[in-house]
């Protein structure tokens, strides 16, 4: 179908069918000028908004870390030094003597 047949059909359409005497006097400008009133979305606003929000978490994660260290018990010499037994662990397999022959 041409967009200009369309066109006339619709616009015969419309003529037959009149607007409903339903909506008040003025609707459209009372709608428009509501729509003019809202304010615009500040997207830097947003972001600076969440932004603060995760460094507040950070901070509050950080200093109960801090204070999950500081509060800790001291490590006394027979508690053994992390680094030493981390190294030992990596170097465990490395250390056994291997019957295979690859």
């Amino acid at each position: 179908m041409k967009a200009s047949n369309l066109h006339k059909k619709l616009i015969a359409i419309a003529r037959a069918n009149p607007p409903s005497d339903r909506v008040p006097l003025a609707f459209e400008k009372r709608i428009t000028a509501l729509l003019a009133a809202r304010p615009l979305l500040d997207r830097w606003a947003l972001w600076s908004q969440a932004l603060w929000r995760g460094a507040l978490a950070c901070l509050v994660v950080t200093m109960v870390l801090g204070a999950v260290s500081l509060f800790m018990p001291q490590k006394t010499a027979a508690d053994g030094d992390l680094a030493q037994d981390f190294e030992n662990t990596m170097l465990a397999s490395a250390n056994q003597n291997n019957d295979f022959i690859w």
